[in-house]
C-alpha cells in the first residue's frame, strides 16, 4: 500500500528513510510531482523504469538541494554556473558531462556521457533533499507517457500501490516540467519548460533548439509521444462537436460535450500551472460521457506558451 505523508516534519523524515531504504516517493516541486529514487542506487532507478513503464532509453533528471552540490557530478563551465546562479533554485534542468567520479548510477542517465542535473525551488523538495543527503533522480510521477501530475491525488491515482510513499507538498506552482538545456557542447535546448527561452537567452546570448523528437533522448521529455491522455487530442480547434471534449483557452468555443477552461483570461502562466491538471480531467469525464476525443484551442507561443504548445504537441502525437 502507498502511504500518502504530511509534508511536515514527521512526514518528511519518513519520505528520506523511505528513499535512503531503497524505495520510492513521490514528492512535489515547483514543476510537477516526481517519483524519486537515490539516483546512486542502481537498483532504486531501475524500479522507477519499472513502476513508470518507462523506456530504458530515456533518461532522468537528478535533483540536488545545491548548484554546488550538482556540479560535484557533473562538469560545470562559465555557461553553467551563471545559470545556476540565475535560475536556481529553479525549473531549469543542465544537461552536461559526467564527471569520472559522478556517484550517480548509470541507468539514471540511461548509459549516457551525460547527466541532467537541477536544484528545485519548493521548501519541502529543499528540505527532502537536504534530509536525505544526496542526490535525487526524479521523473514525473505517472506512468510512461502519461499526463504528468501536478497534484498528489494525481500521483495516487496512477501509482498508488506500484510506489512506497507520497509526499503531499500540495499543488505546484508552475505546473510544467522544467526547461532542458543541453549544454556538453555548443548550447542547445532541448525542452522548453518553466524558464523560457527568451530569459535564457538575455543572460547567455542565442542558443540552438533540437529540432525533432530524439530517437535515442539526451533528456527527459524528447519523446514524440508524450503526455498523452487516452483520448485522442485534437489542436489549434477553432470549433467543437458535442462529441468532443474542450481544452479552452479565453473563452470557450460553444457546443462541447465537457470543458476545462486553462485561463478565462489568456494567462499563459494560469494555462501552464493547470495544463496537466486540465487533460487528466477531460480524459476522465469525456471517457466517462462516451466522448470520442478531446479539442485543444490554440495557446500563442513565446514564453511558456512554447512549452504549452511543446506538450500538446507531444500529447497528440500518433501512438
Amino acid at each position: 500500500m502507498t502511504e500518502l505523508l504530511a509534508a511536515d516534519p514527521a512526514g518528511i523524515a519518513r519520505a528520506a528513510a523511505l528513499l535512503l531504504a531503497g524505495e520510492l516517493v513521490a514528492f512535489g516541486t515547483e514543476t510537477v510531482y516526481g517519483l524519486g529514487a537515490r539516483a546512486a542506487d542502481g537498483e532504486a532507478v531501475a524500479r522507477i523504469y519499472e513502476a513508470k513503464g518507462r523506456p530504458r532509453f530515456n533518461p532522468l533528471i537528478c535533483h540536488y538541494l545545491s548548484a554546488d552540490a550538482a556540479f560535484r557530478d557533473v562538469a560545470d563551465n562559465e555557461m553553467a554556473r551563471a545559470l545556476a546562479t540565475r535560475f536556481w533554485p529553479g525549473p531549469l534542468t543542465l544537461v552536461l558531462p559526467r564527471r569520472a567520479d559522478c556517484k550517480v548510477s548509470l541507468l539514471a542517465g540511461a548509459g549516457l556521457a551525460t547527466l541532467a542535473v537541477r536544484v528545485p525551488a519548493t521548501a519541502v523538495a529543499q528540505v527532502l533533499l537536504a534530509a536525505v543527503g544526496e542526490a535525487v533522480a526524479a521523473p514525473s510521477a505517472n506512468r510512461s507517457g502519461r499526463i504528468s501530475p501536478t497534484r498528489a491525488e494525481h500521483v495516487m491515482a496512477e501509482l498508488g500501490g506500484r510506489i512506497a510513499a507520497v509526499l503531499d507538498s500540495g499543488p505546484c506552482p508552475v505546473g510544467v516540467e522544467s526547461t532542458v538545456l543541453d549544454l556538453a557542447g555548443p548550447p542547445v535546448l532541448l525542452r522548453h519548460g518553466g524558464v523560457p527561452r527568451e530569459a535564457i537567452e538575455a543572460l547567455v546570448g542565442p542558443v540552438g533548439e533540437a529540432t525533432s523528437p530524439a530517437a535515442a533522448p539526451r533528456a527527459p521529455g524528447q519523446l514524440a509521444s508524450h503526455y498523452a491522455p487516452s483520448l485522442p487530442l485534437r489542436l489549434e480547434a477553432t470549433s467543437v462537436g458535442t462529441d468532443e471534449a474542450l481544452l479552452a483557452f479565453g473563452p470557450p468555443l460553444a457546443g462541447a460535450g465537457a470543458v476545462f477552461q486553462l485561463s478565462a483570461r489568456r494567462d499563459p502562466v494560469e494555462a501552464a500551472a493547470r495544463l496537466f491538471e486540465g487533460l487528466r480531467w477531460l480524459d476522465a469525464e469525456g471517457t466517462a460521457r462516451g466522448l470520442r476525443r478531446i479539442a485543444a484551442m490554440a495557446v500563442p507561443g513565446g514564453g511558456l506558451g512554447a512549452a504549452i504548445n511543446d506538450r500538446l504537441a507531444r500529447a497528440a502525437a500518433p501512438r
